[in-house]
């Protein structure tokens, strides 16, 4: 079977682009939407680059176990050596923010000042521990602004733990964080595709928004680390003339965990003092500010995908029966 590029996702809304990309550059590729299937492990693989696109969100689109069926599948593709983008311990780091914050601290890259609560019935005395007047809660394992919410007093936790609107974290694990508050309501995203920087994006949050840079993803509610009720919805501009001495911390940190296509986000203070709070390695770009600013990072992906597969056939192809057997989810496209 000749080599492909192999996608791994669950949400074809947040795959549609790059489908289109790669049709435009005329790649040979297969969608696996691992929502649920079978993995027969005696069999090898097919050659190709397989390109995980699994989000930490997966849960609330009614694919609860679709991130632990990514983990075996790339258990499966490491152990014979396949070409993999976004590996398991990229799948890690987008599963658990603390593994995430582990991580950037050990690259010296600051985070706000972070305590995870095991249960919600330790979520107020944790924020009492916090000791800060201010601070928002969010999920550890999250996504879309899963759990996000900003807090003034700890009676307003309490009656908010304590209410039937309280949204239980998949994994049972609430971080409380410092609340930073930036002079400005805005928050920059910084993508990078083959583990280099590719462009910034500066996120208006005036009114809120998911932390989610995608046409498809809606903005409704405060998910941002900024309180601000003032001026127009989340807008979103490539900045130019942008390179931060810290973007040279965060492609060290991606080579150190073998992430190879991300989005990083990071907010400054009053101060001017950067704080990186979020690392998204199912990344997705928002057309509009691409059209401005006639930069395609999907495109560019698309492209960085066919030269990792021009060079991906190290090992002997297996026989099309042995690759027809190797696995069975359900593909589109």
């Amino acid at each position: 079977m000749p080599p492909k590029i192999y996608v791994i996702h669950e949400n074809n809304e947040w795959t549609d682009h790059l489908k289109r990309r790669l049709e435009e550059l005329s790649l040979p590729f297969e969608l696996w939407h691992l929502d649920a299937g079978n993995l027969d492990l005696s069999h090898e693989p097919p050659q190709g680059v397989f390109y995980n696109r699994i989000s930490a969100s997966s849960h609330t689109r009614d694919h609860r176990y679709a991130p632990e069926y990514t983990e075996a599948l790339l258990a499966w593709l490491e152990r014979h050596g396949r070409t993999v983008v976004n590996g398991s311990r990229a799948l890690r780091l987008e599963l658990s923010k603390v593994n995430q914050y582990m991580a950037l601290n050990e690259m010296g890259i600051a985070t706000p000042k972070t305590l995870a609560a095991f249960g919600r019935q330790h979520i107020v005395a944790t924020a009492r521990q916090l000791g800060m007047e201010s601070f928002i809660t969010k999920h550890n394992r999250a996504g879309k602004g899963q759990g996000v919410q900003l807090f003034h007093s700890i009676e307003a936790l309490q009656d908010h733990v304590e209410g039937p609107e309280f949204d239980e974290p998949v994994d049972g694990i609430t971080l409380i964080q410092q609340y930073i508050q930036a002079p400005t309501p805005h928050i920059v995203r910084h993508e990078f595709i083959d583990g280099k920087f590719f462009y910034a994006v500066k996120v208006d949050t005036s009114e809120g928004f998911e932390l989610c840079p995608a046409d498809a993803c809606a903005v409704d509610e405060l998910f941002c680390p900024s309180d601000s009720q003032e001026g127009p919805k989340a807008k979103f501009e490539i900045l130019t003339d942008y390179r931060p001495a810290f973007i040279e911390r965060y492609e060290a940190f991606l080579r150190s965990n073998n992430v190879l296509i991300a989005g990083i986000e990071a907010i400054r203070d009053k101060q001017g003092n950067a704080f990186t709070y979020d690392v998204n390695t199912n990344t997705n770009y928002n057309s509009d500010a691409e059209q401005v600013a006639k930069r395609f990072a999907m495109l560019e992906v698309a492209r960085y995908l066919g030269r990792m597969l021009a060079g991906s056939i190290s090992h002997p192809a297996p026989s099309q029966s042995e690759a027809e057997l190797a696995v069975e989810v359900e593909v589109e496209g």
